[in-house]
């Protein structure tokens, strides 16, 4: 399976609102990417950056023309020059139009501390006349325009799915009491619950093991709207959104409304099901999850919801089952789209090493680069592959000891040339050795 660039999945993600518009209103594609570039995004390297809007909006076409391989990052030519680069030139009139306050001072410091240009190299009298070409050289102060807020329903269960986490109570976890949370996902259209588990962190793996249940149970969505924290922002959860072909979402930060939906789902499952669970008949986290899994299925899903025009979530999810996208042939491939692919290099001794412990490769593929595939749920390595998802056999725990006996494979002797039944240059010289050593015996004896 071909890896995909970090970068570009990070590209993809920040065009999320962009990228699950099937059709954009007039006005709507110019208003999101000035939404999309006045927000801080987190880049794969751990780098906090402000992105322009030409920038997004050059992504945004490229995706629509050709997919996801048009996000991976080309090299920069332009390094060296001493001129504002065009696409710096973009930033700094979006920085100062988000903020007319903002002192010369203030853009040269913003544009070094995002990696856009080396510190001291962008000239403040540089900065000051691209402003004032453009008019912005004065700050204005211009109030801010409130956010425009409205409620949405998608039009038929499998169009969008979202997902949150919610503190839930302590539990027996492995002889101890440990807090667990409740990870879920809600068909929007319905209020179904396509599926809900309570975890004992909020981490990538949780949610990714939530999602691979619920595409078993309820098929493929469209679109997965999310939160916009770390866990959900894992380049493992992004690169098993675009093999599936799901358009993932991320809401703004600080903006629960956007979550309405489930936070009204968490109060319910505080209100009706936490409320009446006896926590004292939980033995550990099974037997928790059994219980929800049959509250669910026993009450929610088969109670009328109010905001269903008094049709139940499951009676809402199946009116639209032909519109759902099924799994179909991806069933017999799901565990290998969400297992985790992480890039190495094997050693001179046939090893590679994956959170501190070592395996075992094919002796033939030391100094090559491979892809360990892991099973993150099973937290086994099953497999080694090269960089286009071709399988590269296996990969096994190191055993040192059994090494220490282990009968060494080595290169095979040459075969003997073939030596021929014709004289050679060597017997002939030792042909003519011999000769010439009888030849002087004979004249000793003559001479005696």
């Amino acid at each position: 399976m071909t890896l995909i660039h970090p970068m570009a999945l990070f590209r993809l993600s920040v065009l999320g609102p962009l990228a699950a518009r099937e059709v954009l209103a007039r006005g709507e594609l110019k208003r999101l990417l000035r939404e999309l570039a006045s927000r801080t995004y987190v880049e794969p390297s751990g780098k906090s950056v402000r992105l322009a809007e030409k920038t997004v909006e050059s992504w945004y076409y490229a995706w629509r023309r050709d997919g996801i391989q048009a996000l991976e990052p080309n090299p920069r030519v332009d390094r060296g020059h001493s001129k504002i680069d065009l696409e710096v030139q973009t930033a700094l009139l979006a920085a100062k139009r988000e903020k007319p306050r903002r002192s010369l001072n203030t853009l040269v410091d913003l544009m070094e501390r995002q990696g856009r240009v080396a510190k001291g190299s962008l000239p403040r009298s540089s900065v000051h006349r691209l402003l004032k070409a453009h008019g912005l050289s004065r700050p204005t102060g211009a109030a801010s325009e409130p956010i425009e807020r409205r409620r949405f329903v998608a039009a038929h269960a499998g169009d969008l799915w979202q997902g949150d986490v919610m503190h839930g109570p302590k539990i027996p976890v492995a002889g101890r009491l440990r807090k667990v949370y409740l990870v879920s996902l809600m068909d929007d259209a319905s209020r179904l619950i396509t599926h809900s588990a309570f975890c004992t962190d909020e981490g990538a793996l949780a949610i990714e093991g939530v999602l691979k249940q619920a595409l078993l149970k309820r098929g493929l969505p469209a679109r997965l709207l999310i939160d916009n924290g770390p866990a959900y922002r894992s380049a493992s959860l992004q690169g098993i959104c675009a093999r599936l072909e799901i358009r993932l979402i991320y809401c703004a930060p600080y903006e629960p409304e956007a979550k309405g939906k489930l936070e009204r789902w968490h109060r319910t499952v505080r209100d009706q099901f936490l409320s009446e669970l006896d926590l004292r008949q939980v033995r550990d986290l099974d037997d928790l999850n059994a219980r929800l899994w049959a509250w669910l299925d026993q009450c929610y899903h088969v109670r009328p919801h109010s905001g269903l025009e008094g049709l139940t979530p499951l009676a809402r999810y199946q009116r639209d089952l032909l519109r759902v996208r099924p799994l179909g042939a991806l069933t017999a491939h799901l565990d290998g789209l969400f297992h985790h692919r992480h890039p190495r290099t094997v050693r001179k001794d046939g090893t590679v090493s994956l959170e501190g412990q070592i395996f075992e490769v094919s002796y033939e593929l030391a100094g090559e680069r491979v892809v360990l595939v892991v099973d993150p749920h099973r937290g086994q390595v099953v497999g080694v592959e090269n960089d286009k998802g071709e399988a590269l056999g296996r990969a096994t725990p190191l055993d040192a000891q059994a090494n220490l006996t282990r009968k060494r494979r080595r290169p095979s002797a040459p075969a003997p040339e073939p030596t021929g039944h014709g004289p050679n240059a060597v017997e002939l010289a030792l042909a003519q050795q011999h000769a010439a050593l009888i030849l002087a015996l004979d004249d000793d004896q003559e001479a005696l």
